[in-house]
């Protein structure tokens, strides 16, 4: 019988100062003005999953709120069909790329209302602007953000990552161990993590360290992401 545990685990909630960088300081330092003072006052992120971008978005509304400025994170129109603009404040809006005709035209709206809200915007999306597959008026808009790139982590970032995100679940990941896994896991960042979530809670269900050794017998009963071809 499989033994039932309960996840006593701190949450992992998104902030600046456990973003790790790697080459993105430009955009992170960009971010940061955005959610404390409103400037630039539109932003668009784009990268490829893992790239921290929904992290940056997070964080964003979490600084803002904290420095006294009304933040939304949206993700639909509301029942008005627009998206809410917090005069003074901040709209965060991730993958835009897979707006629906609907997001697309309360995101249009969002543009042309925001500077009469004093309403700064930050979006992502998954492509640049040029490339993403919406209106044209609403790509136009995208594309006249101040626009970043969010470049991939190297291996180095990778475990710096990992050592964080191990520790935000309350676990001290010894070196050797986040070394064998960035060898012989997948390479994306979210398998990554997932692997560490696998190892907590096989860590919790077994009553046993999160060691290097079950790491290793985790991998061999398939219970972790193959290594990538």
């Amino acid at each position: 019988m499989r033994q039932l545990t309960l996840n006593l685990r701190p949450e992992r909630t998104p902030r600046f100062d456990n973003f790790v960088v790697g080459a993105n300081r430009e955009a992170l330092d960009s971010v940061r003005l955005l959610a404390c003072y409103g400037q630039p006052q539109a932003i668009y992120l784009w990268g490829e999953a893992g790239s921290g971008r929904s992290h940056l978005l997070q964080a964003a509304v979490a600084d803002a709120r904290a420095n006294g400025r009304a933040a939304e994170l949206a993700k639909q129109p509301g029942s008005d069909g627009d998206y809410p603009l917090p005069p003074g404040g901040l709209l965060c809006l991730d993958a835009a790329d897979s707006l629906d005709a609907a997001g697309q035209a309360a995101l249009f709206r969002s543009f042309i209302r925001a500077p009469g809200q004093a309403c700064s915007l930050l979006i992502g999306g998954d492509a640049p602007p040029a490339s993403l597959r919406l209106r044209e008026d609403v790509r136009t808009r995208i594309g006249q953000c101040l626009v970043f790139e969010l470049k991939p982590l190297d291996d180095g970032h990778k475990g710096e990552m990992l050592a964080l995100y191990g520790l935000s679940r309350g676990l001290m990941l010894e070196p050797d161990l986040i070394s064998w896994l960035l060898r012989h896991g997948r390479r994306d960042l979210p398998s990554l993590l997932a692997a560490i979530d696998t190892l907590d809670e096989a860590s919790l269900a077994r009553h046993r360290p999160p060691t290097l050794p079950l790491l290793r017998e985790l991998m061999q009963g398939n219970l972790l992401p193959p290594e990538a071809s």
